[in-house]
């Protein structure tokens, strides 16, 4: 089961600013549909199904993002994700939008959800099932820090190592 999840998107006119960049606020919805559709096709986990299924869902706790480099209008981009953590009750997902060819970084995401159960409004404990899925595919990374892992991706890209 693969572990980093990449998807090319084009970077649509309605979303940029007058400079043809992609408007701020736009990112977190270009990454957030991109890892929905990503969990469907390589995880068969679609979230949607599983809420009205079982009454859970994640919702986003937190947003952290850096943005390095902007994406135009109609440019064609390369975001990839993965889970750097999880627990019983919570995912921490890392985000990182390329320019198509992945020489380029764009920005990075990292965003906290929490499962959630929609009837009592609380905080949910995660099944056995997506637990297992989480330890199959979650990728840790050193840094516990946003900020030190943003800038260790950065000092990577300039020795020539893939971040």
């Amino acid at each position: 089961m693969e572990k980093v999840l990449k998807t090319k998107k084009k970077i649509r006119f309605q979303d940029c600013d007058p400079f043809n960049h992609l408007n701020n606020a736009k990112y977190l919805e270009y990454f957030i549909n991109t890892r929905e559709d990503q969990i469907a096709e390589h995880y068969n986990l679609d979230i949607f199904k599983y809420l009205r299924e079982t009454g859970l869902s994640w919702v986003v706790a937190t947003n952290q993002i850096s943005y390095m480099r902007p994406a135009f209008t109609m440019e064609t981009v390369l975001i990839d994700s993965q889970l750097v953590q999880y627990s019983d009750n919570f995912l921490l997902v890392e985000m990182k939008m390329w320019n198509e060819n992945e020489t380029e970084l764009k920005a990075i995401l990292w965003i906290k959800f929490f499962h959630y159960n929609i009837q009592s409004t609380k905080r949910a404990s995660h099944s056995d099932d997506l637990m297992k899925l989480f330890q199959s595919v979650v990728v840790p990374v050193e840094q516990s820090i946003f900020e030190n892992r943003c800038l260790e991706i950065v000092q990577k890209l300039k020795s020539g190592v893939p971040a």
